[in-house]
């Protein structure tokens, strides 16, 4: 497998990631996610849940796991290690998240459904994010999608956020980051047959009947996928689709959709310059910038917020009753 010493994520990038990315900053409301963010947020109680919840990889747990994950950090030079969980759930996916010690969470169904090469195209996609610094945006994304929902205008005001556009452009950025991921995946197979396997199992693997699925039938479905385009109709459905037309927004693009858009990168000249070894090193990279001002201790401050939240629901209990 190659290895990008030194790659900086700007060198593989997905230039609709980039532009997603703006386009969300400027939406009116992001500054607002972002202050209360770096404000509200802890990573303390997801690590402890994760860690009492999960099995740590290691070279003792899940070592074959952990040796893949390994080979992929040094791949795309990441440094400091991230920590892999594997968490017992039968749906097959796997994430990464954390601002100040990213994480990846690989679900057991994954380990069961893929091969080896296949997890390492897992775990370099997932390493990808980390690389890219996505984890931030990702978790802001869910954190502000958890507090339109749940707090509405209570406490942060962001109860006319799915109007002002800013949900919608939250998605967009997290649809168009996957393909940054995915090129990172490709960058370490160096092989696209084993990320369309991936793909493929992703979007309806069995294990009892993966001797009945055809990878050159799965690449027609994706070149058919393609042909949707050409009536504008379909273009509209599938917007309505991404965007809470089934009733929640989409944090993927299809399978056959990232497909498309891998093999295009694959035979690009940007790609071959890469392997070659010709490609932009590590210097001021990194998706997201959100400055941590100092605050109290992270204790005091939490109290602090769960005194003002619990005032909050008590103001509205007592409006209710007197109404």
């Amino acid at each position: 497998m190659p290895t990008y010493t030194g790659i900086s994520s700007e060198a593989f990038r997905h230039p609709l990631d980039y532009q997603a990315e703006q386009t969300l900053r400027g939406v009116p409301g992001f500054d607002l996610v972002a202050s209360n963010f770096v404000k509200y947020f802890y990573e303390r109680p997801q690590n402890i849940y994760l860690l009492g919840n999960c099995i740590q990889a290691g070279v003792r747990q899940y070592s074959t796991l952990y040796g893949i994950f390994r080979e992929c950090v040094r791949d795309l030079d990441i440094s400091p290690e991230p920590i892999v969980y594997v968490d017992q759930n039968p749906l097959a996916n796997s994430y990464a998240l954390g601002r100040n010690e990213p994480y990846i969470v690989v679900n057991s169904e994954i380990l069961d459904l893929m091969d080896e090469a296949e997890l390492r195209t897992v775990l370099a996609h997932e390493l990808g994010h980390i690389k890219c610094e996505h984890t931030i945006l990702i978790q802001m994304a869910i954190w502000v999608m958890g507090a339109a929902s749940l707090l509405g205008e209570l406490t942060l005001g962001f109860g006319n956020l799915i109007s002002s556009g800013l949900i919608y452009a939250f998605y967009e950025w997290r649809r168009k980051a996957e393909l940054s991921a995915d090129r990172a995946a490709l960058l370490v197979m160096d092989d696209l047959e084993p990320i369309i396997k991936t793909m493929m199992k992703l979007a309806g693997g069995s294990k009892k009947y993966a001797h009945e699925i055809s990878l050159k039938e799965f690449k027609k479905q994706a070149e058919n996928y393609q042909e949707l385009d050409r009536d504008s109709l379909n273009q509209i459905y599938k917007f309505l689709i991404y965007n809470g037309g089934n009733g929640t927004f989409l944090s993927h693009p299809f399978p056959v959709e990232r497909l498309h858009y891998l093999q295009q990168w694959a035979t690009s000249s940007e790609y071959q310059q890469i392997k070659q070894g010709n490609y932009q090193r590590v210097g001021a990279e990194g998706s997201v910038e959100v400055k941590v001002e100092e605050t109290p201790t992270e204790v005091e401050e939490l109290q602090r917020q769960l005194e003002e939240l619990q005032q909050e629901i008590e103001r509205i209990k007592s409006q209710k009753k007197s109404s």
